[in-house]
This record gives structure tokens, C-alpha cells and sequence, in this order.
């Protein structure tokens, strides 16, 4: 079950802002909460206890990616019901707070609990490479040092889709991808490695391909879903094998 509510919440201000004048009415703004409840019963105090344990323990990664899949699919079911591309997939790593918790149905359905604890946020993909800053990369490309490619983009859309839970969607992004990136990188195919990963990619042209037109059957095996995983994880291997090699050259 998943319930949508809004809540106000207090605007976070900025280092240096200006002090609020005393008197001043706080300033707030209005946040979405979702709650996705899991209407299995957990059975005594007890044992709602040790299920919380687990899913803020070794389960909390799983407990988390079971929520936000069934979160989103209501996202998208809105964005295509509502015709808006503007709406965009939850991302967990954008959130003020997420907890785990039980309680009663109509605590959970009102963002109550009876216990909850917090999970700590997700790393952002950034985050997560040391490779180069966002907002270096945001100052070559403004600058005209570095040049924003269509593969990229289309690469970034069929990892949302992937990651997500949308295979095929994610297959047929792919596939334009990667003949984009054997278009595109060809320029820097003397930087590095690159000649290298241009021939990788050439030759996973067939297999994503092949899962692109299950994909307009209707539906993707688990083989196919690994194989677009698969080629997805070395199309971003080899985006990033450009950065490092342009940067190499500056």
C-alpha cells in the first residue's frame, strides 16, 4: 500500500543567510511524504522489534530498494497517465529523511509510528566516484574545454530506467546509446584506452540489440535484463575513460 501526503516543513537556511528578526513568522515550505506500507502482519511487540532491527541492519538496503520500486511505479504510472515528462523518478538520495518503522494502519497510513528508526542517505553516484566533481565537469562544459554528448544522456536515461525497474525501456535506451557512443567517441579513439573500449562496445552491439527487440515484444528474460546490465556498465566505463583521458590531456 502506498499513501502520498504533504506536510509543511521549515525552509532550511543557508550558511552566512541572514538572521530571522525576532518576531519574523517562520518561513516554510510544503514537503511530499510517502509512506509504502507492507500490510503482512509482524505479530507481537517483540517480534516487530527484532523485524525493525533487521530492516535498518543487513535488510535496510533491500527494505529500501522494495519501497522506493514500488514508489516509483506509481511514478510513473502518473507521468504517463498525466502526459508530463517533467515528473521525475523519486530519488532516494534527495530526501530529507527516510525511516523504517511499524505501527498500527492508521499511525503508518498518517506518518505516524509506534517505533521507527532512520536510514542514513544513500551516496549520490558522484558521491560514489572520485573521479570528477560535478561542478568541474559543469565548468568545462561551460567553458567549451569539454563537450556534453548524446550518448551520455541516453546512457543516464537507461540507468533511471534500469534502476528503476523499467528493462525495457532501459534496453531500447540502450541500444541507440551505444551506437551514439560509437559515433561520438570515435574523436577521442587515440586518448588512452579508448580504441580499446570502442572495440568492447562494438562488439556488445549485437547482444543489446538483440535485447532492444525482445523489448518491443513485450517483455525481457533475466538474460536479457544481465545483458543490458552488462553493456550499460561498460558504456558508462567507457564515458568515464574519456573524462579521465581528456582531463589527461589538458
Amino acid at each position: 500500500m502506498l499513501v502520498i501526503g504533504g506536510i509543511e516543513a521549515p525552509v532550511r537556511r543557508r550558511r552566512g543567510a541572514r538572521p530571522r528578526r525576532a518576531g519574523d513568522a517562520p518561513v516554510t515550505v510544503e514537503v511530499t511524504r510517502a509512506t509504502v506500507i507492507d500490510t503482512v502482519p509482524l505479530g507481537e511487540l517483540d517480534a516487530a522489534d527484532a523485524w525493525l532491527a533487521r530492516a535498518t541492519g543487513d535488510d535496510a538496503e533491500r527494505i529500501a530498494a522494495e519501497a522506493l520500486a514500488v514508489l516509483n511505479q506509481a511514478v510513473a504510472g502518473h507521468r504517463v497517465a498525466a502526459a508530463d515528462p517533467w515528473v521525475a523518478d523519486a530519488d532516494p538520495t534527495r530526501a530529507l529523511v527516510i525511516r523504517v518503522g511499524y505501527g498500527t494502519g492508521e499511525q503508518v497510513a498518517d506518518g505516524d509510528w509506534e517505533s521507527a528508526r532512520e536510514l542514513p542517505r544513500p551516496a549520490t553516484r558522484a558521491e560514489r566516484s572520485a573521479l570528477l566533481s560535478p561542478q568541474e565537469r559543469v565548468a568545462a562544459l561551460l567553458s567549451g574545454r569539454d563537450a556534453a554528448l548524446a550518448c551520455e544522456e541516453l546512457a543516464l536515461r537507461a540507468r533511471g530506467d534500469l534502476d528503476h525497474g523499467r528493462p525495457r525501456e532501459a534496453a531500447l535506451q540502450l541500444a541507440i546509446a551505444v551506437d551514439a557512443a560509437l559515433a561520438e567517441l570515435e574523436v577521442w579513439r587515440g586518448l588512452g584506452d579508448l580504441a580499446a573500449r570502442l572495440a568492447e562496445l562494438a562488439g556488445l552491439r549485437e547482444s543489446v540489440a538483440a535485447a532492444a527487440a525482445e523489448a518491443l515484444k513485450g517483455g525481457l528474460s533475466p538474460l536479457d535484463t544481465a545483458a543490458v546490465e552488462a553493456a550499460l556498465g561498460r558504456l558508462e566505463a567507457a564515458l568515464r575513460a574519456r573524462l579521465v583521458a581528456v582531463r589527461a590531456e589538458e
